[in-house]
C-alpha cells in the first residue's frame, strides 16, 4: 500500500476521517497477514514509511503507524504519505548463553 491520505473532506469531520484512515490501514495489514505463507517463510513482516510526501518519508516501525497518523491530525497537516509493504519474515534463533553458577561447597 503506497498512498497519500488527505486530512480534509467537505462533508466528513477530521476526527472521523482519521479513524477511517486508521481502519483502512489496519484492514490492509490484517488482509496481508491472512494470506497463506510460502513453505520457507515464518511470518509476514512489513516495511513502513511515513512522511509529509513520498520524497520526505522516513522508515517507521509497524506499531508506530497510529501514533504518526494522530500526530498528523495534531499538526493539522493537509495530507501525509504512508507506505506499508509486505515482505517475508524469518525468525532467528537466539544464541545460547553459557551461565556459570557458583555452587556452595
Amino acid at each position: 500500500m503506497k498512498k497519500t491520505f488527505k486530512m480534509s473532506h467537505p462533508k466528513i469531520k477530521t476526527p472521523r476521517l482519521v479513524e477511517a484512515i486508521k481502519h483502512e490501514v489496519k484492514k490492509y495489514i490484517r488482509r496481508e497477514r491472512n494470506k497463506t505463507l510460502p513453505d520457507d517463510v515464518d511470518y509476514w513482516d512489513f516495511d513502513c514509511r511515513y512522511g509529509a510526501d513520498e520524497v520526505s518519508s522516513e522508515v517507521i516501525h509497524l506499531s508506530a503507524i497510529n501514533k504518526h497518523i494522530s500526530q498528523a491530525e495534531e499538526q493539522q497537516l493537509e495530507s501525509f504519505y504512508l507506505e506499508v509493504m509486505v515482505k517475508p519474515g524469518y525468525r532467528t534463533k537466539k544464541p545460547l548463553v553459557d551461565v556459570q553458577i557458583d555452587l556452595p561447597e
